[in-house]
């Protein structure tokens, strides 16, 4: 008798090394994490030369930077005293780093429709492709406020000729390596009959080498016929890391770079999964004298 009772119990055990709920949604965290640190926005770091990134604490003001001064005449008679040369480096807040969060929902008649798997990874795509959409923006809308007075050109390729000569000047004591942003119709025409390679990081195209004078970087949030440039090493990445308090808290799978973090739970109540996404980022330029923009008029 206790033999069979022990048969039925066996029959009614958990497998060991079955693939759990738990673990799949695990493993869709991991994902999401990968794609937008590791595959993503690490290929647009690589692309843009971004090498500096600096975590910060949410609330910090952010601020870009501009040198002042004149270099007085260094001829001086013997004996004399030898005048100053005075400089100042002054600083412009341009608003706080903030924790951006987001949530969504899937529910169990999509999930009936479509799958746990898919349902789930097709929201997923959509929420990810909408954040990086966001960055984008944010870097956009500041850099497009830069720039000074506009350099005038007639065609594309002067003005991104124009634009290299005026950073080989502003940056004449660096190695400079420049990257241009421009709208893809104010380059749709040359890249029409040129035979060229186009990639795409972080939900944007981007040539390297183009014309031989550095990376073209292309977005319909640069307005037609305008260009902006300025040296990698002027960009940087400040963030708020996703690793520590925050991902202890709120259960976030994230990874070593700590730039997002995500969580997957189930509410029963509503019949329904949800997602939580957290981050932090904000592209900068350091130096605002470091960028240069060109219209063309042609």
């Amino acid at each position: 008798m206790n033999e069979l009772f022990n048969m039925n119990l066996q029959l009614f055990a958990a497998e060991s090394n079955v693939t759990t709920s738990n673990q799949m949604s695990k493993a869709r965290e991991v994902d999401f994490v990968n794609q937008f640190s590791h595959v993503s926005l690490r290929k647009l770091m690589e692309a843009l030369g971004v090498v500096r990134k600096v975590p910060m604490m949410e609330g910090t003001t952010m601020y870009v930077y501009k040198t002042t001064g004149t270099l007085t005449n260094g001829s001086v008679a013997e004996g004399d005293i030898i005048p100053l040369s005075q400089y100042q480096r002054t600083r412009q807040a341009v608003g706080e780093l903030t924790l951006k969060k987001w949530r969504k929902a899937v529910t169990a008649e999509a999930i009936k429709k479509s799958g746990y798997d898919e349902a789930l990874r097709e929201t997923d795509a959509k929420m990810l492709a909408d954040i990086q959409k966001g960055i984008r923006s944010g870097f956009f809308s500041f850099l497009t406020q830069l720039g000074g007075d506009a350099i005038d050109a007639d065609t594309l390729q002067e003005a991104l000729a124009k634009l290299w000569g005026k950073l080989q000047v502003l940056f004449e004591d660096d190695a400079v390596e420049p990257v241009f942003f421009l709208n893809p119709l104010t380059v749709a025409d040359y890249l029409a009959t040129a035979n060229i390679t186009i990639q795409n990081a972080f939900g944007m195209n981007y040539v390297t080498e183009f014309m031989g004078l550095g990376t073209v970087v292309m977005s319909s949030q640069v307005p037609s016929g305008k260009v902006f440039a300025t040296a990698k090493d002027n960009l940087v990445l400040l963030y708020l890391s996703m690793n520590g308090d925050v991902a202890s808290a709120f259960n976030l799978t994230t990874d070593e770079t700590g730039f997002i973090g995500m969580h997957t739970s189930q509410t029963d109540n509503r019949a329904q999964i949800e997602t939580l996404v957290m981050n932090g980022i904000q592209f900068l330029v350091e130096y605002v004298d470091g960028v240069v923009k060109a219209e063309i008029t042609g």
